[in-house]
């Protein structure tokens, strides 16, 4: 794995071995920023879940203005440190070492992220949860993009009803990444 664009460019990326974590991709990456490129100049991103942080240092790496990543595995946070480490994108970097539901409680009020991309264990409806916290939250507002990265067969017809717009659905071999906003 690696940084696709930006000051980071061809940076090799740590990540966590086995089956806990699935990196993101290359070409699903690049095709995921390629959509985002013309918005990330100074954006607050937070990157949920981050496994070895490659979403998060992609966005800063293309020029995010900070970003958080949070992850509960001791060993894929010290990844994650390692990666910003090496891409030298540390100091616009927050770590957190804790689950993504403490994180979220914990960053209420001090944060508004342009973007907060999430990639949670398959088919377990984390992803769901995440955003019936999100709705009410002061950390997004209607410009604020939502990314979850879910696996093909995630069913979000509720995303209406709890007030979300889907903006777009991009589906892949695997997975999909599903693009949603706070309507208000």
């Amino acid at each position: 794995m690696r940084v696709i664009a930006g000051s980071a460019r061809r940076t090799q990326l740590k990540t966590l071995e086995g089956m806990n974590t699935r990196p993101t991709q290359d070409r699903t990456k690049e095709t995921l920023f390629n959509m985002l490129q013309y918005d990330l100049a100074d954006c607050s991103f937070l990157d949920l879940f981050a496994g070895s942080g490659g979403i998060g240092i992609e966005a800063l790496s293309r020029g995010a203005g900070q970003a958080v990543f949070v992850e509960q595995n001791e060993a894929a946070v010290q990844i994650v440190r390692d990666n910003l480490k090496a891409t030298k994108l540390e100091d616009k970097a927050v770590v957190m070492h804790c689950d993504a539901f403490t994180a979220l409680k914990r960053l209420e009020g001090k944060y508004r992220f342009d973007f907060i991309f999430m990639d949670p264990p398959y088919d377990h409806e984390l992803e769901k949860q995440m955003l019936d916290y999100l709705k009410t939250s002061s950390m997004i507002d209607k410009q604020s993009t939502i990314i979850v990265e879910a696996s093909l067969q995630t069913d979000f017809s509720y995303l209406s009803s709890m007030g979300y717009i889907t903006e777009k659905i991009k589906e892949y071999k695997t997975n999909k990444h599903v693009f949603v906003y706070r309507g208000e």
